[in-house]
């Protein structure tokens, strides 16, 4: 049984929670981490959904991702997700979200997104959740999307996850200040 943390919609903690599959009030937001591991060939780490699952189940999706547990930062529940679903472990201590985005479909929240150049030497799949991993290219993905294989995401945001790896940025500039 997992237990969320609620959340206002400037993102502050309102001291309530609740469990996973309970209907969610009309002002109550809760909080999800993915991560999105990449390789030196700029090729994403996707897995594919156990067939078990209740949503998109055999599809294809991003690296992990997965709701935060009452009491986890984002950062903590990326690392669990991590660890729990491929077997990889990874310091989040210093890192932070590379792109935050809201969310609105039955539950509604605040997604964090962290991309990672990271390779793994070796994974342990969780079989509840993972069946599969592969590395693929941004034209594989949005081939898989297209096609019907992969979670339903927008194609732009795979597109935007493959631009802003390494960046922390969404401007293609970077000014100084003048010195006076």
């Amino acid at each position: 049984m997992e237990r969320w943390d609620i959340y206002n919609i400037d993102r502050q903690k309102t001291g309530r929670t609740m469990i996973r599959g309970e209907k969610m009030a009309k002002d109550d937001y809760h909080l999800v981490a993915h991560v999105c591991l990449f390789n030196g060939k700029g090729e994403m780490l996707i897995q594919q959904r156990s067939a078990a699952k209740s949503t998109w189940a055999n599809r294809w999706d991003l690296t992990v991702g997965g709701s935060a547990l009452s009491g986890e930062t984002s950062r903590d529940a990326a690392a669990r997700e991590l660890k729990e679903e491929l077997g990889v472990e990874y310091d989040f201590s210093r890192c932070r979200p590379n792109l935050t985005m809201q969310f609105d479909h039955g539950d509604r929240g605040f997604d964090d997104i962290y991309l990672i150049d990271f390779t793994p030497e070796h994974f342990q799949l969780q079989q509840e959740e993972v069946q599969a991993v592969r590395w693929a290219s941004r034209e594989e993905i949005l081939a898989a999307i297209r096609d019907g294989s992969f979670a339903p995401y927008h194609e732009d945001l795979i597109r935007l996850l493959f631009a802003l790896r390494g960046r922390w940025s969404s401007v293609t500039e970077i000014y100084e200040e003048e010195s006076a």
